[in-house]
């Protein structure tokens, strides 16, 4: 069996190498040159005390004129707005906080005198210009995923060296390949433009040599009706980062038909989060971090991805943040309640992307800046925040991507081999607990340590758990086939009926005890589906199709009462090989 590189469960951390801010391309390296890293402090853990967010002086403007940036198309564009939500305009003193960076980035929406970002027209036009002009070795290659529901375009930029043609991916040339996705909710609209910066710096700039180890393939808007309209969801009111399991739009559905082609090693989805005050008993209270970041946390991700994610990729995140002057705290949302302040880490639902590209065995990060609803305050460093942190994303995939393949290569065939064995974990609940938290007083900007009701996905205790079938059958008119595929998994279609042993879970009126479960051989009808769990993407299979969840096939109404089933034994069944 080959070895795994340091991922044993129960071992100490991993060890951060010292220097890493002496390599940080970009904006770390622009701004601090030489200088060498300092120690990074443990993840805070409930109960701990947090420190309070840093504030940096004014930096100078950097040195040397800028390039001059490629004349934009003329569009119609959406002005830039601040929110009318219940967030209060930021006062002096909490602005105070987010000085300048002492770098500027000149996208198209963020060059000075600008009134709105940059247009769907703009940022195609951006990447165009990248693939016309590569540096040096660097293969470019604009993909059209498909339209959205108002018929902009959703592209995808796919960076590469070495010989031309074809998608890059782990699977062509043994690299690892890093996917980068923005704007899915449109009114984000830092994380588009940061991802562009990131997408001219790989093709042409200070990020390019990394192309040496890593592919990249960056989606700079995919959910270009949104941010063309300042929204938060898709034309149809669709949430899309909680629609990637469903595949209910075609947004959604062009990134699984991406994903299943690129077949990522790391998913960085890239947002930003609104700044709305809690009303606490001494006042109202504002989170005030730089950067909300959470890896993948929903039953069944394999435990050695996990790990993967907290020790090679988050911690040098956060060395790069702390190097850099941004402060940063896992991904939550700050509410008021009648027991105090509360605190929501992140989904532990499926649904999203960063939790799916956990079950599809990626190292799968959430990433979000400061200020969705502040329209252009700050905005400078609000996208340089993201720009340092997707920089130690792309760079600890460079450091660690042959252990990277490595540990996905096992964990994709121990997750196959399990089949018929073992449990899978259907439902599961946050933990609860209280920690510090530092907050800003929305008049003051005063940073206090508060106590708050910490509710955290980041360890989840499993509510029900089944043994682990061999697979699900599907009738043969479902609907459910076409997305399956789209997320990657082998669907077979039944040639000859055959005998299956069977389990389901007959619905019970409400407030009835629970249903026994049926377990009976039945006939599967030729024409109808199997999808087997001797595959690497089964924990996707099982997140779909396990009965009696919210966000499962059978829940939705991909699948009707009656139309799909858990198979408990190894079926010797035909299939069609021309499927």
């Amino acid at each position: 069996m080959t070895s795994l590189p340091c991922l044993t469960p129960g071992q100490p951390p991993l060890r951060i190498r010292q220097g890493f801010s002496r390599a940080v391309p970009l904006a770390i390296a622009l701004m601090l040159g030489g200088c060498s890293s300092t120690p990074l402090p443990p993840w805070p853990a409930p109960g701990t005390k947090v420190a309070p967010p840093k504030t940096q002086a004014v930096a100078p403007p950097p040195a040397g004129a800028q390039a001059p940036a490629d004349q934009a198309v003329a569009t119609p564009v959406v002005p830039i707005t601040t929110s009318t939500d219940t967030a209060p305009i930021e006062s002096t003193a909490v602005a105070a906080h987010f000085s300048e960076p002492p770098v500027q980035y000149d996208t198209p929406g963020l060059r000075p005198g600008r009134r709105a970002f940059s247009t769907n027209a703009e940022v195609s036009q951006w990447l165009g210009d990248l693939v016309r002009a590569p540096q040096g070795g660097v293969n470019a290659r604009l993909m059209d995923l498909g339209l959205s529901q108002g018929g902009a375009a959703i592209q995808a930029l796919a960076l590469s060296t070495g010989a031309r043609g074809g998608t890059p991916s782990g699977q062509s040339n043994g690299r690892p390949t890093v996917l980068l996705v923005g704007q899915q909710h449109g009114d984000e609209p830092a994380s588009g433009e940061a991802l562009m910066v990131i997408a001219r710096e790989l093709a042409q700039g200070l990020l390019e040599p990394m192309l040496q180890r890593i592919n990249v393939v960056i989606v700079v808007r995919a959910n270009p009706d949104g941010a063309a309209n300042d929204a938060h969801a898709t034309a149809n009111g669709t949430d899309l980062d909680r629609d990637h399991l469903d595949l209910r739009t075609p947004e959604a559905q062009a990134l699984a038909r991406l994903i299943s082609t690129v077949r990522p090693n790391v998913v960085a989805d890239v947002h930003e989060y609104p700044v709305v005050a809690a009303h606490g008993t001494e006042g109202d209270w504002l989170p005030g971090q730089d950067v909300l970041a959470q890896y993948a946390t929903t039953p069944n991700i394999p435990d050695f991805i996990t790990k993967a994610a907290q020790e090679w990729y988050l911690r040098p995140m956060l060395e790069a943040l702390d190097a850099s002057q941004l402060t940063h705290e896992w991904f939550y949302r700050l509410e008021s309640t009648d027991n105090g302040l509360s605190a929501v880490t992140g989904d532990a639902r499926p649904q999203t992307l960063r939790n799916l590209g956990g079950l599809q065995n990626a190292v799968s990060l959430e990433i979000a800046s400061r200020g969705s609803n502040l329209g252009a305050a700050h905005i400078q460093r609000r996208v340089h925040s993201l720009v340092v942190a997707l920089s130690s994303v792309l760079r600890s995939t460079a450091e660690r991507g042959k252990d990277l393949l490595q540990v996905q290569t096992f964990v994709a065939r121990d997750i196959a081999s399990r089949a018929c064995q073992g449990s899978v974990a259907v439902q599961a609940s946050p933990t609860t607990s209280q920690r510090e938290l530092a907050l800003m007083n929305a008049q003051t900007g005063a940073i206090t340590p508060h106590k708050v009701n910490w509710t955290s996905t980041v360890q989840l205790q499993a509510e029900v758990s089944r043994p682990r079938p061999c697979g699900y059958w599907l009738a043969g008119d479902s609907a459910a086939a076409e997305p399956l595929r789209m997320l990657g998994l082998q669907v077979m279609r039944i040639a000859e009926a055959g005998s299956i042993l069977t389990e389901t879970f007959p619905a019970n009126p409400a407030g009835a005890p629970a249903p026994q479960v049926l377990r009976q051989t039945v006939d599967a009808p030729a024409g109808s589906y199997y999808v087997g769990l001797n595959q690497s993407l089964a924990n996707v299979a099982a997140a779909a199709l396990e009965p009696g969840t919210g966000f499962g096939y059978p829940g939705t109404g991909r699948l009707a009462p009656g139309a799909s089933a858990r198979v408990i034994n190894n079926p010797s069944l035909v299939f069609d090989d021309t499927e």
